[in-house]
């Protein structure tokens, strides 16, 4: 028949969408050691000071994004994995239905 599969999953990239996304996650509460990484070269301490609250205030949402980005690197884990569990399931039933087939078996199960 040819043609696009009916399933067709880029498992590649989602493969290392968790890491990814928790890479994001690790880089996002890193913002305040970033932003003391260059206190000396802003100069005025009120810049500083505005990046200090922009960070405190960020702190809450930055929870819940993080908690967020963690369920989705689980979800997104899980679905490469019962993926890869299914494939391997199918490609065994095929194996052992075609040892079957060459040992005699009915492709119609005996009917």
């Amino acid at each position: 028949m040819g043609g696009k599969p009916d399933l067709a999953l880029p498992l590649s990239d989602l493969e290392d969408y968790g890491t990814r996304l928790r890479d994001i996650k690790r880089r996002m509460n890193h913002t305040k050691k970033m932003f003391e990484s260059y206190r000396d070269d802003i100069g005025d301490g009120g810049v500083y000071d505005k990046l200090e609250d922009f960070e405190s205030n960020w702190e809450d949402g930055r929870e819940d994004i993080g908690q967020q980005l963690d369920a989705l690197a689980e979800m997104s884990e899980a679905v490469v994995r019962e993926f890869k569990k299914l494939d391997d399931d199918l490609a065994k039933q095929v194996s052992e239905g075609v040892k079957s087939e060459e040992k005699g078996g009915k492709k119609d199960g005996g009917k």
